[in-house]
């Protein structure tokens, strides 16, 4: 080796040494940021001795990454459908609540039994009125819950929809500024970070598969297969409502689906191409979810309707009149039951505020004139009819028979029970979340393995510096003879 080939190698060795303090320097100044991946400097021996620096890379298991992603994504579904989940067991109410449905059924049951011990009083007469209105408000207040539970869904979608967006454009311009960066032998792992971080945000709705391309850019595909950045961002198209009512839906053309490049593509089922993320789950939400639990109040409401339309419970009523529960005033038909926990009402007939009176509730829905002011036949009747062990001839509940306040606790624990398997859901979503991002954060910056890297850098720019002393004293050396 000659001297000036020792020196081109020391020179190289301080150039090398710069570039290290300059990466390590960056690590520890970004242990705590979210998103930084660590560098490490690449180096390379040069043939005729030294050392070359080939560039800089990001230190990222893409295993853990994906995975990582991938749970947060089934933790925000799980999130999305725990919390509704949860609103609706506040709407139906505890059985111990005043409040609850069930209770509101007690206290109607209770109140006919009163108003049959003693059916010359009117007060009793009109409590039974009251709390007859009061069980028919709740389950209208429960509807109001759930499709408010819809519309906010729906909202929900729109804004999820603009935020992936925004996301994919913001990453197709960063896989271009990528691929330019490389091409021009620039740095690309800051924009990288940039990259990570949008994907992060990116994996709250959708489940991911990231792609590898040339040139550091890659592709994004949903779970299910659906395309959603190769070269160029995919476009996600959805049309939101104001209201949603009970009777909208996807399949009528009253509730928009989800497009993505202006092509339908299905948003049911449990393999489509968005689920099992925050979008996948408000859809399934609007669409499965909040519909069954309708459902479930609606043949509620049809089984208390049902019970007061008998046939010879009030001799009063001809075939096809209302009961003493109608569809919003009129006799309820079940090819219109959905929504019906919405619409029911008690009869203008016995309602002192609508021109009725509480008497007829004594004589019969359609008397003319007030009965013997003793008779509770019909009350003692009408108490039978909500007490009968009977089937639900619609909902999910079943075919048990029960009576109607039963029918209300089973409507209750079930979605109780689904309250508590959304829960659990959350909770092994959650837990799995954490602990996958806690090994990524343990993969970040080790500031210690940092500090240690600093020393030998210090160590061998040393080496270097005194090398090139020698040299120098050898050259002065050899001058001097």
């Amino acid at each position: 080796m000659t001297l000036s080939t020792a020196l081109s190698s020391a020179l190289s060795g301080l150039k090398a040494g710069g570039r290290a303090a300059d990466v390590v320097s960056s690590n520890l100044a970004n242990a705590t940021t979210d998103g930084y991946a660590p560098r490490a400097l690449e180096l390379s021996p040069e043939r005729l001795g030294g050392v070359s620096v080939q560039g800089v890379t990001r230190a990222v298991e893409e295993g853990l990454v994906s995975e990582s992603r991938l749970s947060q994504a089934r933790f925000s579904r799980a999130e999305t459908l725990s919390s509704f989940a949860a609103d609706m067991e506040r709407a139906i109410g505890n059985p111990t609540e005043a409040s609850s449905l069930s209770a509101h059924a007690t206290r109607f049951e209770a109140s006919l039994v009163e108003a049959a011990s003693r059916p010359d009083v009117t007060v009793r007469l009109e409590a039974a009125v009251d709390e007859a209105q009061a069980l028919a408000g709740k389950l209208g207040g429960i509807t109001d819950a759930i499709q408010n539970a819809r519309t906010r869904a729906d909202a929900g979608i729109e804004r999820a929809v603009e935020t992936v967006n925004a996301t994919l454009s913001r990453l197709e311009k960063l896989d271009a500024r990528i691929v330019r960066a490389g091409h021009g032998g620039g740095q690309t792992a800051t924009l990288e970070d940039h990259r990570d971080r949008a994907l992060d945000q990116l994996a709250e709705f959708l489940p991911l598969r990231r792609v590898p391309r040339e040139n550091g850019a890659i592709a994004l595909y949903s779970r299910g297969g659906a395309t959603l950045l190769d070269g160029k961002a995919a476009t996600l198209g959805f049309s939101p409502v104001n209201v949603v009512t009970p009777h909208m839906t996807v399949q009528n053309g009253q509730l928009s689906g989800l497009t993505i490049n202006d092509e339908p593509i299905r948003v049911s089922g449990d393999d489509h191409p968005i689920a099992g993320g925050r979008l996948g789950a408000l859809f399934e939400l609007r669409d499965e979810q909040a519909v069954s639990a309708q459902a479930g109040v609606d043949a509620i409401a049809r089984d208390l309707i049902q019970r007061f339309q008998t046939p010879g419970l009030d001799p009063t009523r001809a075939p096809g009149d209302a009961g003493l529960f109608t569809d919003s005033d009129q006799s309820f038909s079940p090819a219109d039951e959905t929504g019906l926990a919405g619409r029911i009402a008690v009869n203008p007939a016995v309602v002192p505020e609508k021109g009725g009176a509480a008497w007829r509730l004594r004589d019969g829905i359609n008397a003319a004139v007030p009965g013997p002011a003793g008779d509770a036949g019909l009350l003692r009747n009408l108490e039978a009819a909500l007490g009968a062990s009977q089937s639900l001839t619609s909902g999910g509940l079943g075919v048990v028979a029960r009576s109607a306040a039963d029918h209300m606790a089973a409507l209750a624990s079930d979605i109780g029970q689904t309250r508590l398997r959304m829960d659990r859901d959350m909770s092994h979503a959650a837990a799995q979340r954490e602990e996958l991002y806690d090994l990524r954060a343990r993969k970040g910056v080790d500031s210690d393995a940092e500090m240690q890297k600093l020393l030998l850098i210090e160590q061998a720019y040393g080496a270097n510096v005194r090398m090139i002393q020698t040299l120098d004293e050898m050259m002065q050396t050899l001058l001097r003879i």
